[in-house]
């Protein structure tokens, strides 16, 4: 055995001088498919929703209950998940999540009643919480330091492209029903077997369990010319949730779970109800569809642009210039009294509010320890969903009782002010190693 072998390293050094390879571009590419599915998922009916309302003989009450069952499931769902990557490992949570999904998916295609329906999407969110929960932190834990923010930023534009692909299943599966549309989203769960074939094991995790033939055998697979060390990692207890609570990670836990609920409040009550939003305007379903689809081009290169310049400026600049510059569209947006002011305003808030969840689900991904990362992330995962599930029955509601365009939104753009003042407290990890 030589030197080299017997070095002892923190497990994140492996990834300091790691270059970024072919590997990293594959699974790159099978966990970014695999976001996409959890985008069009939780899309897909917003856009068939005259036609599921119309086949149920339910109102925009009934309609928003059917859209929010799968946030619903998905809270706990979340809360279970996370820890349970932090123990068997982010690979089995990964595919055993989508696999489950995709069976329940295509159940809740022959839904006899809107009650069934209900039900099943329920549980398919419970489901499709584990790939949802541990996509991130997954990812980051095969990452090069140096790339690490960057690549993970771009593995959020799976977002917009879920987008664009339940708006597209809307324009060419929406005259067969929304039947076929959610047979469609049940089908794309066999990705679960591409992400078994191509994305390993996270070594961190192998090495928090003790398990460093296996941790270094994927760090060579990954290029890594620490791949020989033997490993230590930090020492907490694997996937105990009231640790977050504990120590130095109380306040990071708290600010984290407030940002989460406030951003995705304001991101999620103007995307469940744009279409109608918009029909207020003046524009026809099929010209409200076209302009989501539009905005969704947006957030790409809302996306490309954070990612570049995270590296340079940092996680919490970036982050914060993105949420107020998306404030101030949404207030334009709000205000327009023009078609083309309703169009810049909607398109500077989709490219900053997008840019900017790229960077935070980078950044959300790296406040905890590898024995934590998967809770933690899960606990973030919930919040999300808690103001998912809340968001459009709320902007419902303020539609319902005639609140107005202008109102709805300036109501929606307040979250992203909340957003960016609980942002300000919270460390830099930009170019740090996990623990």
């Amino acid at each position: 055995m030589t030197a080299t072998e017997t070095r002892t390293l923190p497990i994140g050094d492996a990834f300091d001088r790691m270059p970024f390879t072919r590997k990293h571009i594959l699974i790159a590419l099978a966990l970014f498919v695999a976001f996409v599915i959890e985008s069009w998922e939780q899309l897909a009916l917003i856009y068939v929703s005259e036609d599921l309302g119309t086949a149920f003989g339910i109102d925009e009450g009934g309609i928003g209950l059917v859209l929010s069952a799968v946030a619903f499931g998905m809270i706990p769902g979340a809360l279970i998940w996370g820890p349970v990557a932090d123990r068997i490992g982010r690979r089995p949570a990964c595919v055993w999540s989508l696999a489950a999904y995709g069976m329940i998916a295509l159940a809740s295609a022959f839904a006899p009643n809107v009650e069934t329906l209900v039900a099943l999407r329920v549980a398919s969110g419970l489901a499709l919480a584990g790939v949802y929960t541990v996509t991130f932190p997954y990812f980051l834990e095969l990452l090069p330091t140096r790339s690490r923010g960057r690549a993970a930023v771009y593995l959020s534009i799976g977002w917009p492209i879920g987008m664009l692909a339940a708006i597209g299943a809307s324009v060419w599966l929406g005259d067969l029903g929304w039947h076929v549309v959610v047979i469609a989203s049940a089908a794309a769960a066999l990705w679960a077997f591409a992400i078994r074939a191509w994305v390993p094991e996270s070594p961190y995790w192998l090495a928090a369990r003790g398990r460093q033939d296996e941790a270094r055998a994927v760090l060579r697979q990954l290029g890594s010319p620490d791949a020989e060390a033997v490993f230590t990692v930090a020492t907490e207890r694997a996937g105990h949730p009231l640790d977050l609570l504990r120590g130095r990670l109380r306040k990071i836990t708290v600010l984290m779970l407030l940002l989460n609920f406030a951003f995705n409040w304001g991101y999620w009550g103007l995307q469940t109800w744009l279409p109608t939003l918009l029909q207020e305007k003046g524009l026809s379903m099929d010209a409200s569809l076209g302009f989501a689809a539009l905005s969704a081009l947006m957030m790409i290169p809302g996306y490309v642009s954070a990612s570049l310049l995270t590296g340079r400026f940092g996680r919490k600049k970036v982050f914060l210039v993105y949420v107020v510059a998306a404030a101030l569209g949404g207030l334009g947006f709000a205000t327009a009294s023009t078609m083309t002011g309703l169009y810049v305003g909607n398109f500077v808030l989709s490219f900053f509010s997008l840019g900017a969840w790229g960077v935070w689900n980078t950044w959300n991904g790296e406040f905890y320890p590898t024995a934590l990362r998967g809770t933690g992330y899960s606990w973030a995962t919930a919040s999300q969903l808690v103001a998912t599930t809340v968001a459009p029955s709320a902007v419902g509601m303020l539609l319902a009782h005639a609140t107005g365009f202008t109102a709805t939104m300036l109501v929606i753009s307040a979250f992203m002010v909340v957003t960016a003042l609980l942002a300000v407290p919270l460390p830099e990890t930009e170019g740090r190693g996990l623990e």
